[in-house]
């Protein structure tokens, strides 16, 4: 029986559906190289209430990220909607809880990256990948933005930034990604594959 293939962990968070669409982008880039896969994955929404009442598997979407699933992973792509220049709740409560992987040393050496989007066009994009590089860093992940011979990167009247690719969802939230968009999320998944798969060849050789 032959090994699985290498998964790059795609873990998202999103309101509006903005972030999950750059979500998706990610995973076309990813699999666009061979030798490894896309794995899906969301958070669940932060509750108010004391008492657990979400149910383990979401009704609809992707299903929510373990553990595991982040421990697994060849390569990490965390994706946020920006609240007040920072990633979401939902998103660092996730990230808050993941210690044990920090202390096993788990994550150290894999890459990793991160996308936003906001409803303005100077909402927090780029402070929000800051905010969600630095839990990344502690880890001992090796960070991957989007470098300018991605020539969208100088076109881009919407989101895109060297920090991740980003997206302006509107005021209403209901701006689709535009092409320039889309292709840096591509090309923002395909780097972190290829990434993924020879820091992954790195570490199996030590």
């Amino acid at each position: 029986m032959s090994d699985p293939l290498p998964y790059v962990l795609v873990l998202f968070y999103s309101r509006s559906g903005a972030t999950r669409a750059m979500a998706e982008q990610f995973v076309a880039g990813i699999e666009s190289q061979s030798g490894i896969s896309a794995r899906l994955r969301t958070v669940p929404p932060v509750s108010r209430t004391c008492e657990a009442v979400d149910p383990e598997i979401p009704e609809e979407g992707a299903i929510y990220a373990t553990l595991d699933d982040l421990r697994h992973c060849t390569g990490l792509a965390l994706g946020s909607p920006t609240r007040f220049g920072n990633m979401a709740a939902p998103m660092k409560y996730f990230i808050d809880s993941t210690s044990e992987l920090w202390m096993n040393g788990a994550l150290i050496d894999k890459p990793a990256t991160a996308f936003t989007s906001t409803s303005s066009p100077h909402g927090g994009q780029e402070s929000t990948l800051l905010s969600m590089l630095l839990p990344l860093l502690h880890q001992g992940m090796v960070y991957a933005g989007v470098p300018y011979s991605e020539t969208e990167l100088f076109d881009t009247v919407g989101g895109g930034t060297p920090y991740g690719a980003s997206h302006l969802a509107g005021t209403a939230s209901d701006r689709p990604l535009d092409d320039i968009e889309r292709k840096l999320c591509q090309a923002q998944g395909r780097r972190l594959a290829r990434l993924a798969l020879a820091l992954d060849a790195m570490r199996r050789q030590r």
